[in-house]
């Protein structure tokens, strides 16, 4: 079991995804990933929005943590500085040709049209910002 931490990232009504085609299922998910053994949960999530956004971040409040696998905890970060989409971690440079892995930007309001992963991550993202539907 490991943890992984993640990035909520919100700027004018939208939120930052990746967008992933893996074995020929599309899905999107929040950039974050594995915390390394030497790294606090919120220096992991820093460094996966750099690697996965090409973003340089501030961490705010743990919005959930999510048991799967271990633990998952997703932070809220608003961006400091750095180009959106200008990710360099391993995931862009060492990819299948099937395989495709692409930083996007979706409105909160077509979240739901989505498959995204966790699925409690976007219903408590939802909520917060006053968009949940019972």
């Amino acid at each position: 079991m490991h943890k992984r931490s993640a990035i909520i990232l919100i700027e004018q009504g939208c939120v930052a995804l990746i967008k992933r085609v893996k074995n020929g299922r599309r899905y999107y998910t929040f950039p974050g990933g594995k915390v390394e053994e030497d790294e606090t949960v919120e220096a992991a999530a820093k460094r996966e929005a750099f690697e996965e956004l090409g973003l340089v971040v501030a961490i705010g409040n743990c919005l959930i943590t999510v048991p799967y696998d271990g633990t998952q905890y997703y932070y809220y970060a608003t961006r400091q500085s750095g180009i959106f989409g200008q990710g360099t971690g391993e995931e862009f440079v060492d990819m299948r040709a099937e395989d495709t892995y692409e930083a996007v930007w979706m409105p909160l309001q077509a979240l739901r049209q989505h498959d995204i992963i966790p699925i409690e991550v976007v219903e408590k993202v939802l909520e917060q910002e006053g968009l949940y539907e019972t």
